[in-house]
């Protein structure tokens, strides 16, 4: 039994903090987030192009929000390819939604950085505002309130932030929740078809 332990321990160890992310994150299966009673607090932050954007631009449409910084040595080369293909999926289908990300390291993801970012992962920037503008207190208390997720800085060169990707709904509430590490996106896909459509 002790060696079994060990070998735990051992394998936890050496993944490293990426672990970390998934605390909490509950049953990836389940995608509905209604129950939560999460609302995004109204916002306006900056984009990658310098300008002003938030709850305005909006309102009365669905989209698909996640947090990254382009520093990120772990979780983030996963989401944002993942979060790219959901956005050329679902304009392949037809279904008009907006992505967006916030950067969890607003003090080094200036305008500039994020749009450099933006461009190279191959992002739509028609549809997909990449959001900074912000103190990362302030990001992590919007965080908390509007996703129920969790900020925090490890006084390293990681940030811990939600791996998932939150639907939020024309009236502001968060819908739904995916696993943003999540390769086999079909499923994911068919829950968003579903539910934008009708």
């Amino acid at each position: 039994m002790k060696k079994v332990f060990s070998v735990m321990i051992l394998a936890l160890l050496l993944s490293g903090c990426g672990w970390v992310y998934q605390v909490g994150s509950g049953n990836t299966s389940e995608y509905d987030f209604s129950e939560a009673q999460a609302e995004v607090v109204p916002f306006e932050f900056t984009n990658q192009h310098g300008e002003a954007y938030g709850s305005e631009q909006l309102e009365g449409q669905y989209w698909l929000a996640n947090m990254i910084f382009t520093y990120c040595p772990t979780v983030c080369p996963t989401m944002t390819p993942n979060m790219q293909r959901l956005q050329a999926t679902m304009q392949d289908e037809g279904v008009d939604m907006s992505f967006i990300s916030f950067t969890v390291d607003p003090e080094r993801d200036t305008a500039e950085q994020l749009l450099s970012y933006g461009t190279n992962v191959g992002a739509d920037l028609d549809s997909w505002q990449f959001l900074t503008g912000y103190t990362q207190e302030e990001l992590a208390n919007f965080s908390a309130e509007s996703f129920k997720a969790l900020v925090q800085d490890t006084d390293g060169e990681d940030i811990i932030h939600s791996t998932s990707f939150f639907l939020v709904g024309p009236d502001g509430q968060v819908i739904r929740k995916y696993d943003g590490l999540q390769t086999n996106q079909d499923s994911i896909i068919e829950d968003l078809l579903e539910t934008v459509q009708n």
